[in-house]
């Protein structure tokens, strides 16, 4: 775990050293004159109120991708060494540092470039650089993409089989998930049981489908995360726990199911995904009871 951290910690500040440069050129941009202040109070939807409820809905049902790793960082709580000091300041500082720099990227970016510009670009970020007036070298762009994608894959596989790791020693999930290595104390059939899924889900070669699939996954788990939240609070323990105010978990659970509803007016093949990974999930834990039940173990 500590090298894993180690190493994201590198590639993210590879990552935001990209995301500065880009908005310094396009603050720079702005500032100089460029740009349209006009394109911030569009909102063009086809049809009535109603399509354009439903198309700025959808637009932040997607957005909860970019939340993936909020939710990656709850499952290694148990890897920090006091979760109830540094956990919540943790969560709460990079909500707001990456939130901020969301807010300035995508100001930036509707300033000085059409929204179908950027729709239909492979590189939208390069286009801001070059409304920008400046000739940012796609290679060097393309190389910071990288460090992104990888650092992306390493923190979802590291998350993913430590959950494994929990789910199994909990006997949800078959124990062999829970197999470490004795010296290195990694949790080797978790990764490469994830790392098969992953490429399983990414020869599909439906990128946005699975990033819509993944905001919509992610919606669900915060809906009953926040649900859980608020029955857990029956349970009285004598240790000093985090509590948050209780209208927080009230509204995220409503938000979330609205925002994971058929309003959000996202494909079909999104809700067929996200069944199969959820009916893999399911056999998975029934198989599991099986083999505990036979060897009287439940």
């Amino acid at each position: 775990m500590s090298e894993s951290v180690k190493t994201n910690v590198v590639l993210t500040v590879v990552e935001l050293t990209g995301l500065l440069i880009i908005l310094a050129i396009g603050a720079w941009a702005v500032l100089s004159g460029d740009g349209e202040p006009s394109r911030l109070g569009e909102f063009q939807a086809e049809g009535t109120g109603f399509a354009l409820i439903t198309s700025v809905l959808g637009a932040t049902a997607l957005g909860f991708f970019a939340f993936v790793g909020f939710e990656d960082s709850v499952n290694m709580a148990e890897e920090t060494k006091d979760p109830v000091r540094t956990f919540p300041r943790a969560i709460f500082t990079g909500v707001v540092v990456t939130g901020t720099l969301y807010i300035l990227v995508a100001l930036v970016s509707s300033l000085l470039v059409d929204h179908r510009v950027l729709e239909d670009s492979s590189g939208p970020l390069l286009e801001v650089v070059k409304a920008g007036g400046l000739d940012f070298p796609p290679k060097l762009f393309a190389l910071i993409a990288l460090f992104a994608v990888t650092n992306s894959a390493l923190i979802n596989i590291m998350m993913a089989s430590r959950l494994c790791y929990g789910m199994a020693n909990e006997r949800i999930l078959p124990r062999a998930l829970g197999r470490v290595v004795p010296r290195r104390r990694t949790p080797v059939v978790g990764i490469v049981f994830v790392s098969l899924l992953a490429i399983g889900l990414v020869s599909t070669g439906e990128i946005e489908g699975l990033g819509d699939t993944t905001a919509f996954l992610l919606l669900c788990v915060f809906a009953v995360v926040n649900i859980a939240v608020l029955v857990q609070r029956r349970d009285r323990v004598e240790h000093q726990h985090f509590r948050t105010p209780t209208v927080l978990p009230v509204l995220g659970a409503i938000t979330s199911l609205i925002l994971a509803g058929p309003l959000s007016d996202r494909p079909a093949n999104v809700y067929i995904r996200a069944g199969v990974l959820l009916a893999i999930g399911i056999a998975l834990w029934v198989l599991n009871k099986v083999v505990l039940r036979v060897r009287g173990e439940v």
